[in-house]
């Protein structure tokens, strides 16, 4: 039998140990210290040797042949690659580089990287990239995210910059909610799955746990959504059952009781926010969303009618919520809609009205449920990072609006208050994500990827992003190199040591861009003449350094390397938000023009925004608007999955599990199944105005009727006729379109659908398969063809192995 090794390593979804035999992953293990591991960390044998890694540097076809330009056919199930030596992908990828930098300027390179392939704090594939990128003359960026988006402008604008990322970061601990809330009301659910995911990994699944606690602790939670199992079991919340993208109506209906039967606290209103009047107005129908005299009444009863929800059991929770410590939670997938940010708005005027901002237990929240550091802390004295460098282009968009920039170039877009026009980017350089999941309306995404010149993708496997490039750079995972853990708000700080070789060809990136950077002539400027190693001792000690100014210590660099993990100095856990300006509101004033909480912003509404005034209103979104429709009588939820991270490892272990069919499951309330002639383990189509996906049917009373639950990440696979995702990627039906002009969020968890039993010949999934071209390489006990760390200066050559 031979040996088997464990090696501790850190992802997103949590810490634990990797069994490795003959250099291969054959298992895992969970940390000792970690009470709650994520299941998730099964699909880590599949995925790190799956025949769908990407093991030589390979070149398409069509660009190959024809060279760069626009290509319809870019994505093409049956596009072509050629697999070439290191060497000749480099100086392609370098002579194009400088080619489209010299011609159209470096606004023309998108540097797209989305951030979530790597845990590591060195190796973080979005902070290489950036930093490469700047280093040759810098790139368009990105600005926001695809989870919050609507979080990150919105907040800024009603709490001012400070106070909005305290919201993010340094929202108070489960420890907190324990000794101080009474009730916690949730909208958006509480699921713990998504708990097991944190931004750079952390050392311990605490939220879990900790969510248990307060409920054994006595604290009354009630979840507020479409999905019975929204929240864990463990807290025995209380479902309140809404229609879905109906949020709001019944947030503006609980403060419509609060005003009427004399709960609101105008006190606090009057003291700590502006345009509590104009709000109170427009609740109670004396004014419109745009202030005119004469509006509808957001009472219980009208909520009613479009949420579903009693009017009666609506006055109780108001009730209930002005009578107990309350803390009020807006989940980051309610924000995920067309008009996202008026649930975000309208939960922070709750919690004003029930006048505990600033309390411990109390207040407001977005996260909770959402994320697993997300109440788990906070560590003010900040974590090792790999130096990105400035950006001396100022053009950006959006995150979410990419398809928009790639189709519309000089089209113009609102945002935040200016108006702005898509940059002509010609090359887009991605990195460390995968847009043909996140991104919404996949098939007008692929179009939108056919009008750049080059598409240039970093990968460790063939996922569709990759299939999509021009030029396709394996990459090593977090098993194959160095790299140092933490995130925000976490308990250590973590080494990943290697724990197998770089499969195929696979290179560190950072090796890859000091190679590129050495073509264009910043090699030194990259590097700083340092290797990544060099990088983890340099980061290390520069936070250490940080770290003793504030009298604190953590061992030095080869002493933390040595022992495997350094406790977090200086974490901390917060009892509340904006308890400073709850204090004293004018010695702590908010960086808002008013210095205030802004339940009314004239900076808003200054911008004349149609879907965005200037308070919280009710604006129906394509979810609730389309009710009745007989094309599409159903409601699309398209959450997060709970058998893998975004689409990251979807053939591992855990995710194939829950598959049906072989592919992504959607969950049918019994009616509905019943309605159009389906049953457990059947192959459905599901159809929306934009296209179509199989998948397989898993009947449940979890859900409301008239609800579908297609989970995101299942990796696209348009390879069948007539379907546009074979696997069940619920982007092939969404929507890209914006949550408001102010701020451009996503808008993929709603969309209006139908479902019909499938009655052909089931198409095969091929989304795992490579393409054309490519021969997948078989791990062995450690040797490889092609070029180790360090080895490919600019006249290495790599031989071309086929095994």
């Amino acid at each position: 039998m031979p040996a088997t090794s464990s090696y501790p390593t850190s992802a997103h979804w949590g810490s634990y140990e990797v069994l490795v035999e003959d250099g291969r992953v054959v298992g895992t293990r969970p940390d000792a210290d970690d009470p709650a591991p994520s299941p998730v960390i099964a699909n880590t044998p599949a995925a790190q040797h799956h025949a769908s890694r990407v093991a030589r540097p390979a070149v398409r076809r069509r660009w190959l042949d024809r060279g760069p330009g626009p290509d319809p056919l870019r994505g093409h199930p049956d596009d072509e690659y050629v697999e070439v030596e290191w060497s000749t992908a480099l100086d392609l990828l370098a002579g194009e580089l400088d080619r489209v930098r010299r011609t159209h300027g470096n606004a023309a390179i998108y540097g797209g990287s989305y951030g979530w392939g790597s845990a590591g704090r060195i190796h973080h594939a979005q902070s290489q990239l950036h930093r490469f990128l700047n280093t040759i003359g810098g790139y368009t960026s990105s600005r926001t995210t695809y989870s919050h988006g609507a979080v990150e402008v919105l907040f800024p604008r009603i709490l001012g910059t400070p106070a909005a990322n305290r919201l993010l970061h340094r929202a108070p601990a489960w420890t907190r909610i324990r000794e101080h809330t009474e009730l916690l009301v949730s909208f958006g659910g509480l699921r713990v799955s998504n708990t097991w995911t944190s931004s750079g990994g952390r050392a311990a699944q605490t939220a879990g746990p900790a969510m248990r606690g307060a409920a054994d602790a006595g604290v009354e939670f009630v979840s507020v959504s479409p999905l019975a199992d929204d929240a864990s079991e463990d807290v025995k919340a209380e479902w309140v059952s809404l229609a879905p993208g109906t949020d709001t109506a019944v947030l503006l209906a609980l403060m419509h009781v609060l005003f009427t039967e004399g709960l609101a606290d105008t006190d606090f209103l009057d003291r700590y926010t502006v345009g509590a009047d104009a709000l109170r107005a427009y609740v109670l129908g004396e004014r419109d969303e745009r202030g005119r005299p004469g509006g509808t009444e957001r009472s219980p009863e009208w909520a009613e009618r479009i949420s579903g929800v009693a009017a009666d059991r609506l006055r109780s929770l108001a009730r209930r919520m002005a009578g107990r410590r309350t803390l009020v939670n807006v989940g980051w997938s309610v924000q995920r809609a067309r008009y996202g940010e008026q649930p975000l708005w309208a939960g922070l005027a709750l919690a004003c009205c029930l006048g505990q901002v600033g309390l411990p237990g109390g207040g407001f929240a977005s996260g909770y449920g959402s994320m697993g550091n997300y109440g788990g802390g906070a560590t003010p004295l900040g974590l090792p990072r790999m130096p990105q460098g400035g950006n001396p282009v100022d053009s950006f968009i959006p995150v979410a609006r990419v398809a928009d920039m790639l189709l519309d170039p000089g089209g113009r877009y609102d945002y935040d208050g200016e108006e702005r026009r898509y940059p002509d980017v010609r090359l887009v350089y991605w990195a460390g994500g995968n847009p043909f999941h996140h991104h919404q309306d996949l098939a007008r995404l692929t179009r939108a990827f056919g009008r750049p010149e080059t598409v240039v993708v970093h990968e460790t496997h063939w996922t569709a992003t990759a299939r999509h490039a021009d030029i396709v750079i394996p990459a090593t995972t977090v098993l194959e190199r160095e790299d140092v853990a933490a995130s925000q708000g976490d308990l250590s700080v973590r080494a990943m040591r290697r724990a197998v070789p770089p499969h195929g060809q696979a290179r560190d990136e950072y090796d890859t861009y000091a190679d590129l950077a050495e073509r264009l002539g910043v090699r030194e400027e990259f590097t700083e003449g340092r290797t990544s190693r060099d990088w983890m001792r340099v980061s290390y000690e520069r936070w250490r350094s940080l770290v003793a100014r504030r009298g604190l210590e953590v061992p030095g660099f080869e002493e933390f390397w040595e022992r495997g993990r350094a406790e977090m100095p200086g974490r901390v856990e917060d009892a509340a938000l904006l308890s400073e300006f709850r204090a004293d509101p004018a010695a702590n004033a908010l960086r808002t023009p008013s210095g205030r909480i802004e339940l009314f912003s004239e900076t808003i509404a200054s911008f004349g925004y149609e879907d965005c005034p200037g308070h919280p209103v009710w604006l129906p979104g394509p979810a609730v608007a389309g009710a009745g429709s007989e094309d599409f009588p159903l409601v699309l939820l398209a959450n997060q999955p709970s058998g893998r991270l975004h689409s990251q490892q979807d053939m591992g272990a855990h995710s194939m599990a829950q598959k049906v069919a072989g592919r992504a499951p959607v969950r049918m309330h019994p009616d509905d199944a019943r309605a159009c002639g389906a049953a457990d383990g059947d192959v459905v189509r599901v159809v929306s105005a934009r296209g179509s996906c199989l998948a397989g049917v898993v009947v449940s009373e979890a859900l409301r009727p008239g609800v579908v639950q297609l989970s995101t990440g299942a990796w696209y696979d348009p390879s069948a006729d007539g379907v546009g995702c074979a696997h069940g990627n619920p982007n092939a039906l969404t929507e890209d379109v914006g949550t408001s002009a102010l701020s451009q969020g996503c808008t993929g968890q709603l969309t209006r659908v139908r479902v019909e039993r499938f009655t052909g010949e089931v198409p095969p999934v091929r989304a795992f398969e490579p393409p054309r071209g490519v021969t997948p390489v078989q791990d062995t006990d450690g040797s490889r063809a092609g070029l180790h760390r360090g080895q490919a200066g600019s006249s290495a050559r790599s031989v071309r192995t086929r095994r």
